[in-house]
C-alpha cells in the first residue's frame, strides 16, 4: 500500500496549482497526484480558450467575482516570470442592438464592483481600439483580458511540481473507488491518505458521491466548438457579445490566440456522456442513459431555460449559422476564410439537482479528510491560482 499526507485526484489546472500552493506553505507534506491519462491537458486544462478573464462577468457575491482579478493579476505574472507565451491583446464586449446596453452597462457596474480595470466606450472610441468591432452607441474595453496556451502552462507547472522532491505525479493511475475513510483504490495500488483533495473535473460528482457527500449536485456535460479563421488580420483584440447573464456561458464570440490567430465560437451543445469529443471516443453507455435522462428531463421542464440553449446552440454546430452570429460583431466578413472546428472541449458543468438549476458559482464541498472541487468552469483557469490559495485556506493542514 502506499502511502502519503496529501492525495489529489486529477492533474488539471486546479489540481496541479493547489498541489503548487501546498508546496509553498507545508514544506513537509508529502503530495501525490494520481491522474488517468499518460500525461497532463488532455480534457479541459488543454481544451480551453486560453482566454485570461478580466473578471466583470460574474455577480459581486460570487467566488468566480471574489477570485478573477486576482486570478488574472497571478496568472499573468507567473507566464511572464517564466517567459511563457501570453498575449495581452485585450477584449471589446459590443452591443447587437439598443436593447442589449442595459445587459452591457450591468457587465460595467459589476466590473466596477469586482475591481475591474474596465472602460466604457462609444462608437468612435471602439473604432480606435478594434476597427472591425460594430456596436450601438457603447461598447466596453478591458484591458487586462489576455490569452495564454494553457497546455504550456500546466505542463510548465507539472514539471516544476515534478522536480521538487515534496511532489509526484503518478499518471495512468485512476481513481475507482474509496475503501476505507483513509484509502482509496486505484487501477494499480491502493493509496492510504491524510488529506483529499478531488479536483477530478468531468468525475468529481462521482469521487465526491463515493466519499458521502455532494450528493445535491450531479455533472451534465456540454460540448464546446471552435471554428478556425484563416486570416489573422481579421481584428486585434478579442470580440465578444453582451452575455444572457442568467446562463453560464458567454455566447459567440471572437477570440485572438496566443499566436494571434482568430477563432470563432464556442457551441455549448449538452453532449450525450462525459468524455463524448467526437464520434464514439470513450463511448460509456451507463454515463448515456444518465446523461440523457438529466438532460430530458431539463429539456421537458426547460429548467434553467435548456431547453432554449439546447436549441440554440444545436443550431450553432452548422456553420452557416455560427458565421451568421459571428458576422453581427464586426463590420466585415469573409466567409470563405473559415475552416473546419478545432479540437473540442467539455464543460464538467455541475446542476443543482433540487431545483434543477445549472450551478453559476464554483462549488467546493468539505467532508471529513477530503475537499471536492465540483464546479471548476470558467474561468477557473484564470482563477486557478487565487482559487488553489483559497481552497488550502479552508483545509487543516498544519
Amino acid at each position: 500500500m502506499k502511502e502519503t499526507d496529501i492525495l489529489i485526484t486529477g492533474a488539471g489546472i486546479v489540481g496541479l496549482s493547489i498541489a503548487r500552493e501546498i508546496n509553498k506553505r507545508y514544506s513537509d507534506l508529502r503530495i501525490t497526484i494520481i491522474e488517468k491519462e499518460p500525461t497532463v491537458g488532455l480534457h479541459a486544462s488543454g481544451r480551453n480558450s486560453g482566454v485570461l478573464h478580466a473578471g466583470f462577468y460574474y455577480s459581486p457575491d460570487s467566488l468566480k467575482a471574489k477570485l478573477t482579478v486576482q486570478g488574472n493579476a497571478l496568472m499573468t505574472a507567473y507566464c511572464q516570470e517564466f517567459n511563457l507565451p501570453i498575449n495581452q491583446c485585450g477584449k471589446v464586449v459590443v452591443t447587437k442592438n439598443e436593447g442589449e446596453l442595459e445587459g452591457l452597462y450591468e457587465l460595467k457596474k459589476r466590473g466596477d464592483t469586482n475591481g475591474v480595470e474596465l472602460s466604457l466606450i462609444d462608437e468612435y472610441e471602439l473604432s480606435d481600439i478594434e476597427p472591425n468591432a460594430k456596436t450601438v452607441k457603447h461598447a466596453l474595453f478591458s484591458k487586462n483580458t489576455s490569452t495564454v496556451d494553457p497546455l504550456i502552462v500546466v505542463n510548465h507547472i507539472s514539471k516544476s511540481l515534478i522536480e521538487s522532491s515534496q511532489t509526484e505525479i503518478l499518471f495512468n493511475e485512476r481513481y475507482l473507488h474509496r475503501l476505507t475513510n483513509d484509502t482509496i483504490q486505484t487501477n494499480n495500488q491502493k493509496i492510504k491518505f491524510r488529506h483529499l483533495i478531488n479536483t477530478s473535473g468531468l468525475y468529481a460528482d462521482k469521487v465526491a458521491h463515493d466519499f458521502n457527500t455532494g450528493y445535491e449536485y450531479i455533472l451534465v456535460p456540454f460540448k464546446g466548438l471552435y471554428v478556425e479563421y484563416k486570416d489573422d488580420s481579421l481584428l486585434m483584440k478579442h470580440i465578444y457579445p453582451v452575455p444572457n447573464l442568467k446562463n453560464p456561458f458567454l455566447g459567440v464570440h471572437f477570440t485572438k490566440t496566443v499566436k494571434g490567430h482568430v477563432k470563432i465560437g464556442p457551441t455549448a451543445i449538452p453532449a450525450y456522456w462525459r468524455e463524448n469529443y467526437g464520434g464514439m471516443d470513450n463511448f460509456d453507455f451507463s454515463e448515456l442513459i444518465q446523461t440523457f435522462s438529466i438532460e430530458a428531463r431539463l429539456f421537458v421542464s426547460n429548467a434553467s431555460n435548456f431547453r432554449d440553449i439546447a436549441f440554440d446552440e444545436m443550431r450553432k454546430y452548422f456553420q452557416r449559422n455560427l458565421i451568421k452570429e459571428a458576422s453581427q460583431l464586426v463590420k466585415k466578413i469573409d466567409a470563405s476564410s473559415f475552416g473546419g472546428h478545432l479540437k473540442p472541449g467539455i464543460r464538467a458543468q455541475l446542476l443543482d439537482r433540487k431545483d434543477m438549476k445549472l450551478v453559476m458559482d464554483f462549488v467546493i464541498v468539505e467532508a471529513e479528510n477530503s475537499t471536492h472541487i465540483l464546479n471548476a468552469v470558467s474561468p477557473a483557469f484564470t482563477c486557478a491560482f487565487s482559487f488553489s490559495s483559497l481552497v488550502v485556506d479552508k483545509m487543516n493542514l498544519g
